[in-house]
C-alpha cells in the first residue's frame, strides 16, 4: 500500500473563507453562528444558523449571485451550479493554489475527484415548481445538473478537466468522510496518483430547516450557546453550508514535485450500526467498530492517539452515543487523547462535515495546535472521564482521528499522522 499525503486545502466556511482565517478561528474558538434573517419569523422556531460570508447566492438566477472578485467563474459555468457549487469551485481554486498544482498536474488520467453533497433542495424546488406552473418545456436546460446530488462532481470534473476517477458519495453526514477514505484507497492501491476530495452544502433555508421536523435543530435564539456539543443543556445542531477541498497525493508525486505536506492520511475505517434509519445506536457500537477498523488498517493503537475531532453535533442522543464509543475505545489507554467538536464553532455542515473537519485536522497537525470544544458550561454527565478540552492546546498532535456518522448508522473514522 502506497503512502498518501494531504498537500493542499481550500475552505469556504462559516468561520472563514481561507486557511489562514479558519486557523485563527479554530485557535481563538471564534464561532460563525448568527441569528439568521430568513428564520426570524413567528412561525419558525429555529432562529440560528451559521451562514457563509462574502457570498450572495439567495436568488434562483445564478447571474445575480455575488462572490469575491478573486474568483473567476464563467457565466455559462454558473448556469449549471447550485450555491454550494460556487463555494466548491472557489475552495477548489484555493486548494490547487495551495498545493501549487498546474493544470498539467491535475488534468490527466492519474488525477481524480470524489465529492459529496446533498444537492440543492433550494434549486430543485424552484425548478419543479416552474415545471408545474409553466410547463415541461419551460424547465431550465441545466436545472437538473445544478440541483441534484451529483452537482458538485459534475461541475468540478468538467470545469477543471478532471480525467481520472470521479464520483459522488451519499451517506448523509458521513458522505465526504467516505469520499476521503475511498480517495485514499485509490492512491494507496496505485490506481491514481492524486485525488481531490470535496464536501459542499448550500446551508440555506431549504437545506437546514427540514431538520426541524426531526427535532434535530437547536431552538436557542442566542448564537453563542446554540451549538454546544457535549454540554448537558444542548438541544440540537445549528445548520451551516460552504465547501472544503483537500488535495491527496502519493509519496512519489510529493517527492517529484517537492510539495509541502500537511500530514499523512494513515488510513481509515467504516462500520454500520444496523439499528435505526435516523438515530445513532445508543451504545455507539457502529462508531466503535469503525474506529477499531481504522486502527487495524492504519496499524496504530489507541495509546498513539493524541487528538480526536469528534462528530458530536450537539444533539442529545448523538453526543452520548459517540461518548460511549470513545469510552469503549480509550478505556485502557494510559494517556487520554484530547477530544473536541469543532461543530461548536462551525455548526453542522451535513455531508460537508467530514471533509471540512479533515481539513481542520490537517491544519492542526501542520500548525501545532488542538482546537478546544467551545460553549460548554456544564459537561454532559455521560462524557465524564473523557478528556474533552475546553480551550485550544498549543501542542502538535502526532496522530489524529476524525469521526463522522450519518443516517442509517453509517460511521467513518479517518486517521491522520504527522510527518
Amino acid at each position: 500500500m502506497r503512502k498518501v499525503y494531504i498537500t493542499g486545502v481550500g475552505f469556504i466556511t462559516s468561520i472563514g473563507n481561507d486557511a489562514r482565517s479558519v486557523s485563527e478561528s479554530l485557535r481563538e474558538l471564534r464561532h460563525g453562528m448568527v441569528q439568521y434573517p430568513p428564520f426570524q419569523k413567528a412561525d419558525i422556531p429555529v432562529k440560528v444558523a451559521a451562514p457563509i460570508r462574502d457570498f450572495q447566492t439567495d436568488t434562483t438566477d445564478a447571474e445575480d449571485w455575488v462572490f469575491p472578485a478573486r474568483y473567476a467563474i464563467r457565466r455559462e459555468a454558473l448556469r449549471g451550479m447550485a450555491p454550494h457549487g460556487v463555494y466548491a469551485y472557489c475552495a477548489m481554486q484555493q486548494a490547487v493554489e495551495d498545493a501549487k498544482l498546474t493544470e498539467a498536474d491535475w488534468s490527466n488520467p492519474d488525477t481524480g475527484l470524489y465529492a459529496a453533497s446533498a444537492g440543492s433542495p433550494f434549486l430543485l424546488t424552484h425548478h419543479v415548481e416552474r415545471m408545474r406552473k409553466m410547463g415541461v418545456m419551460r424547465c431550465a436546460p441545466l436545472g437538473v445538473v445544478a440541483a441534484i446530488s451529483g452537482t458538485v462532481n459534475f461541475n468540478l470534473v468538467s470545469q477543471f478537466k478532471i480525467k481520472g476517477a470521479s464520483t459522488g458519495f451519499s451517506s448523509a453526514c458521513a458522505s465526504s468522510a467516505h469520499a476521503l477514505g475511498f480517495a485514499h484507497d485509490e492512491i494507496a492501491l496505485g490506481r491514481q496518483k492524486r485525488m481531490f476530495v470535496v464536501g459542499a452544502e448550500d446551508g440555506n433555508v431549504e437545506s437546514i430547516l427540514p431538520f426541524a421536523g426531526m427535532r434535530a435543530l437547536s431552538l436557542q435564539s442566542d448564537p453563542s450557546i446554540a451549538s454546544r456539543p457535549f454540554d448537558a443543556a444542548r438541544d440540537g445542531f445549528v445548520g451551516t453550508g460552504g465547501a472544503s477541498v483537500l488535495v491527496l497525493e502519493s509519496e512519489e508525486e510529493v517527492q517529484r514535485r517537492r510539495a509541502k505536506v500537511y500530514c499523512a492520511v494513515a488510513g481509515w475505517g467504516q462500520a454500520s450500526d444496523g439499528h435505526n434509519v435516523a438515530i445513532s445506536h445508543p451504545e455507539g457500537t457502529g462508531l466503535r467498530m469503525a474506529i477499531e477498523n481504522a486502527f487495524k488498517y492504519s496499524d496504530i493503537t489507541s495509546e498513539a492517539v493524541d487528538y480526536v475531532n469528534a462528530h458530536a453535533t450537539s444533539t442529545p442522543i448523538g453526543d452520548i452515543s459517540e461518548a460511549k464509543a470513545l469510552k469503549a475505545i480509550f478505556k485502557n489507554s494510559p494517556t487520554r487523547p484530547a477530544i473536541s467538536s469543532t461543530k461548536a464553532l462551525t455548526g453542522h455542515g451535513l455531508s460537508l462535515a467530514g471533509a471540512m473537519e479533515a481539513g481542520f485536522c490537517a491544519l492542526a497537525i501542520k500548525e501545532g495546535f488542538m482546537p478546544g470544544s467551545a460553549h460548554i458550561t456544564k459537561l454532559e454527565p455521560a462524557c465524564e472521564g473523557l478528556n474533552i478540552i475546553r480551550a485550544t492546546l498549543p501542542h502538535r498532535p502526532n496522530v489524529v482521528l476524525s469521526n463522522s456518522s450519518g443516517f442509517g448508522g453509517a460511521n467513518v473514522c479517518l486517521v491522520f499522522r504527522a510527518v
